[in-house]
């Protein structure tokens, strides 16, 4: 009898704990906006509190500033060089559109007519299949056509003010919630431990500490690594396919971006750069790019960006990935080869930082268990101590 009592305790905690987590669930799935905002905002407090105290040193006169007004100044300027980056791509895609729609469309032609030509020929050889009519530009303008209808134009215009409102919204949220965890030091710490119970708190901390010390290396680290490529893009851009200031800078800093998706990213920042600096090449009003046939122009930016991401592979990202976050690399790209395969290629952006979240939760609170004290045998791989 007795037994059969404790069996229906023990049954009972279980579906009390299950309900409170499907509960819970459901709470954070209705409330995902708020979430993201929150994440966000954890994320820009995490980059902008090494700043923060870079500027809690400078005195004046022996006093330092008040740590409202420093918290301030640091989420400011995290944002101002975040929307600049992705702003400055916005200049160049509207250039290529207002060169496009000014350009002598026969002249741009010509300059394309016979490389495309030559395209046409070795499609239709490699593969019979097409016929003898096959031109892969009107396939491109057929299904191009199929896609830009009057119904998505009606869609995304109805939309746009939403948009900007939700927008809007958002960025005062983030800087809001942001200013208040880079001023206030530990108070996202104070949230989450006040979710777990007493027992736990001790190591919540540590774990909480331990996330936000590798998290930190790792946004300032793909930061950086975004301005390296971007500049390695800008100096083969402007100085050897001679592209021009303005556009080598929207371009390279478009590839920049792109590079911050792991293995997927770099390759489409390729196809698009070499893309618009053809267009540019061909459609600008005033003569830009080197005074080369097509193929070689396009051979030099391939070549240009693919050099770029050699320097990336080679030199970056070893000493981000894993210095930044302490792991092997061999564990990194098993870890982004499991996440694209579950969740598509976007999902490798947030891949290395979920699992530096996950692989300090398993060392704080299972590191008992074999396989994580093989995985991490030591406390200095997730910590701040020096080896």
């Amino acid at each position: 009898m007795e037994l059969n009592e404790r069996y229906t305790d023990k049954l009972a905690k279980y579906i009390l704990a299950a309900a409170g987590l499907a509960i819970a669930f459901a709470l954070c799935w209705y409330f995902r906006s708020v979430l993201t905002y929150i994440l966000i905002a954890v994320v820009v407090s995490l980059v902008a509190k090494p700043l923060m105290g870079i500027l809690q040193k400078i005195r004046i006169k022996g006093k330092k500033a008040p740590d409202w007004l420093l918290a301030a100044l640091s989420i400011v300027i995290v944002l101002s060089v975040l929307i600049s980056l992705i702003t400055s791509v916005i200049p160049i895609i509207a250039g290529v559109l207002k060169d496009i729609s000014m350009v002598n469309i026969e002249t741009a032609a010509r300059g394309i007519a016979v490389p495309l030509a030559e395209f046409n020929d070795f499609l239709r050889q490699a593969f019979p299949q097409l016929g003898s009519d096959f031109r892969i530009e009107i396939t491109a303008l057929n299904e191009l056509q199929k896609l830009l209808n009057v119904s998505m134009f009606s869609s995304v215009l109805g939309s746009a003010a939403t948009f900007v409102t939700n927008m809007a919204i958002g960025l005062f949220s983030v800087v809001f919630i942001g200013f208040f965890f880079i001023k206030d030091d530990g108070l996202f710490t104070q949230i989450v431990c006040a979710l777990v119970p007493d027992r736990h708190e001790e190591t919540t901390e540590k774990a909480i500490s331990d996330i936000g010390y590798l998290l930190s290396r790792y946004f300032i680290g793909v930061i950086l690594e975004m301005i390296g490529v971007a500049l390695i893009n800008f100096l083969g851009l402007a100085f050897i396919a001679r592209l021009g200031l303005h556009a080598s800078i929207g371009i390279a800093v478009l590839t920049g971006i792109l590079n911050v998706i792991p293995y997927v990213g770099p390759f489409i920042g390729i196809i698009l750069g070499t893309t618009l600096s053809i267009l540019l090449k061909y459609t600008s009003v005033s003569p830009i790019g080197l005074d080369v046939n097509f193929w070689v122009f396009a051979a030099i930016l391939v070549a240009i960006l693919y050099f770029t991401q050699l320097v990336d592979n080679f030199v970056y990202q070893p000493l981000i990935y894993s210095t930044s976050i302490k792991s092997k690399p061999l564990e990194i790209f098993i870890v982004l080869l499991i996440v694209g395969h579950i969740g598509g290629p976007l999902s490798l952006i947030i891949a290395i930082p979920c699992y530096t979240v996950v692989r300090v939760i398993a060392f704080r609170f299972f590191g008992h268990i074999k396989a994580i004290k093989r995985l991490i045998p030591d406390e200095k791989l997730i910590t701040n101590e020096k080896d």
